[in-house]
């Protein structure tokens, strides 16, 4: 069973995802101003490697994004590439 932990700050934030008690991921986001972040780091621990925990926590960013009615900039790579292979997930872009 995985769960997803947000920690924020107001200045930056993470999503961590876990699986049972162990971290098996992480995707760290800054706050460009109030409406807007960027997503400039997602690692996914290499024993969690191929089960899709990368995208997993992007689209909770993507979720946040709708919630919050902010935009995110995806700098990260991984996250970018996610961005650009998905169509229904582009109202969040900036």
């Amino acid at each position: 069973m995985t769960r997803i932990e947000q920690k924020d700050n107001n200045k930056k934030g993470r999503f961590i995802l876990y699986e049972g008690d162990k971290k098996a991921g992480e995707m760290t986001y800054v706050w460009v101003d109030d409406y807007k972040i960027i997503i400039d780091h997602t690692e996914v621990d290499t024993v969690y490697g191929g089960k899709g925990y990368g995208k997993v926590l992007v689209m909770e960013a993507v979720k946040f994004a709708r919630k919050q009615d902010i935009k995110i900039i995806p700098l990260c790579p991984f996250a970018k590439k996610v961005f650009d292979n998905d169509s229904d997930i582009q109202d969040v872009r900036f």
